[in-house]
Order: C-alpha cells, then sequence, then structure tokens
C-alpha cells in the first residue's frame, strides 16, 4: 500500500505557509502548496490517493474553506482525506462549524509546530487504517452484492474487521461502507461488550496497554460468552444493518459529532466518520448498545 505521506496545505499568505509547511517537511512529510481553494481541490482531484491529510486556511481568497470543505466531502475518492482547518485563535463558532462540516481537527493561528506534528501524524494514522480496508475489499475475488438477508455474530475485534469487509462487499460503495461500518462493529466490541469507557481507552492507549487489556476482557468469564448481533437486510430501495451489543449501553449523542473538547484525542471519532462517509441515517436505539444504519 502507498504511504500517503505528502500533506496539502492550502494558505494565501506565504509568510504562514512556510510557517506550516517547514516542519512538515522536516518532518519527513511531501508538502503541497495551494494558494486558494480552487488549487487545493485541483490538487486533490488530480491525484487522491497520494494524500495523508490536507491542512486549509479557514478564509481563502476564491472561497471560504467551509464551502471548500463541503466541496472535498462530496468527491466519492476525496471524502476519507482527514482535513485540518486553521483559523484564527479563539473563533469557537469557526471550530464548531468546521468540525460539524467534516473536519479532522481545528488548529489556532499561529498553530505551534509540536502540535501540528501531533495531529498531522494521528490524520495520517487514521487515512491509512481506513486505506487499508479498502483495498482490502478491492482485493476481494467475490463480492455479496446478491445477499438479501444475513445474521452474524461476533465477539473479537479480528471477527469485527473481517465481518465489515465482508458485508461491506454486499453495497455498491463498498469502500466508504466499510470504513464506517468496521468503526461501529468495533465500538460494539470494545465499549459494549467489553465495557472499556472513553476514558479508560485514552489511558490505555496513553501507556501500550489498550490490545492486552482487550485480551485480558475477552479471556475473563465476565465478558467470555458475549457477543454482537449483526443482520442485514436488503429492501426495495435501500439496505439496512442493526448491530447490537450485550453492553450496558452509553450516552451516544456526543460522538454524533466531533467535538470541540474531544479535538485532540487519539480515538473517538468513529461514529461522527461513519454519519459522514458511510451512511445516508445512523440511528441509536434504547440505552445505546443498539444501531441501526440505512443506505437509500
Amino acid at each position: 500500500m502507498e504511504q500517503a505521506t505528502t500533506i496539502l496545505v492550502a494558505e494565501s499568505d506565504p509568510a504562514n505557509l512556510e510557517m506550516i509547511a517547514r516542519p512538515l517537511e522536516e518532518a519527513n512529510y511531501e508538502v503541497v502548496r495551494a494558494a486558494s481553494g480552487a488549487q487545493a481541490l485541483g490538487e486533490l482531484k488530480h491525484t487522491p490517493s497520494r494524500f495523508g491529510a490536507a491542512i486549509l486556511q479557514c478564509q481563502l481568497p476564491d472561497m471560504n474553506c467551509m464551502a471548500l470543505l463541503k466541496q472535498i466531502k462530496a468527491h466519492p475518492l476525496l471524502k476519507v482525506i482527514p482535513l485540518i482547518v486553521q483559523g484564527e485563535r479563539n473563533n469557537e463558532q469557526a471550530m464548531v462549524e468546521a468540525l460539524r462540516t467534516g473536519a479532522h481537527s481545528y488548529l489556532d493561528k499561529p498553530v505551534e509546530s509540536t502540535l501540528l506534528l501531533a495531529v498531522i501524524q494521528t490524520a495520517v494514522k487514521d487515512y491509512l487504517y481506513h486505506r487499508r480496508l479498502q483495498e482490502e475489499i478491492e482485493l476481494r475475488q467475490s463480492r455479496l452484492n446478491t445477499m438479501q438477508a444475513g445474521h452474524f455474530r461476533i465477539s473479537t475485534l479480528d471477527e469485527a474487521t473481517d465481518l465489515g469487509s465482508l458485508i461491506a462487499s454486499a453495497y455498491p460503495e463498498s469502500g466508504m461502507i466499510v470504513v464506517g461500518l468496521t468503526e461501529l462493529l468495533i465500538n460494539a466490541i470494545e465499549h459494549g461488550t467489553l465495557e472499556i469507557g472513553y476514558q479508560g481507552k485514552s489511558e490505555l492507549l496513553a501507556t501500550g496497554q489498550w490490545l492486552e487489556e482487550i485480551q485480558r476482557r475477552q479471556a475473563s468469564t465476565q465478558y467470555a460468552d458475549r457477543y454482537v448481533d449483526v443482520v442485514f437486510q436488503r429492501l426495495p430501495g435501500e439496505i439496512r444493518l442493526n448491530i447490537k451489543d450485550q453492553g450496558k449501553g452509553f450516552d451516544w449523542r456526543p460522538y454524533m459529532d466531533i467535538r470541540p473538547e474531544r479535538i485532540f484525542d487519539t480515538h473517538g471519532r468513529g461514529i461522527a466518520i461513519a454519519r459522514q462517509i458511510s451512511f445516508d441515517e445512523l440511528e441509536y436505539r434504547g440505552c445505546g448498545n443498539e444501531v441501526e444504519v440505512a443506505n437509500f
């Protein structure tokens, strides 16, 4: 798989552009510079798979970056690229609007280089993971586009990833479906059946103990027999998928969008990503241990 270490930087001010580009190049990223929204969009469309992330100035000469965000997110080959908006300090309204429009992160001007590199590293890591899922779908020898219904049961992260690829192959837009679907299935295992909370995962990731804790819980008598049920239905004009775990549920509402207070966290974007790029409809039910998605 091509290592997408090229970063697009759309910035109209030459001095600000170099303040962003220089630390990226010193960290061995290739930087493509764009002075306008039209130029940025043209570069991205020319070679979509080249870019691991894009940094967009909030106000470009020819368009507001929110308009550029919407155009990128509407493009079938570009919408998976993490977009990082850079705007004026303490402009919470712009930050919230950018995140709701689909930005991966929002950075205040001027940005400190250590923070910039940390955000880019997380964004590129997310992108490469999603690219890998998409490429696995493309390499499948057979597709399930004739499947009308199916009931599946999973209990491990590996099974979640495998089932995500399998079911996604039943959709016309399998490459985008697999990204959000895998996120939802992993959430159901990780936060549902194994009951690892958001803060708990943050601490486990910070100490490098996340995978060890997953394995420990799956082997314990408390969680070993738990599973996630997945029901697929192809109906006239739509495909529906229901995912239900055996956990206690959670308050899903803060995770339907990327929130400012979690903007620099290394996880917690899965549900928002599923809403933004994979499914036309996403609804959690009851206590939060069941989610239904639909594509029309």
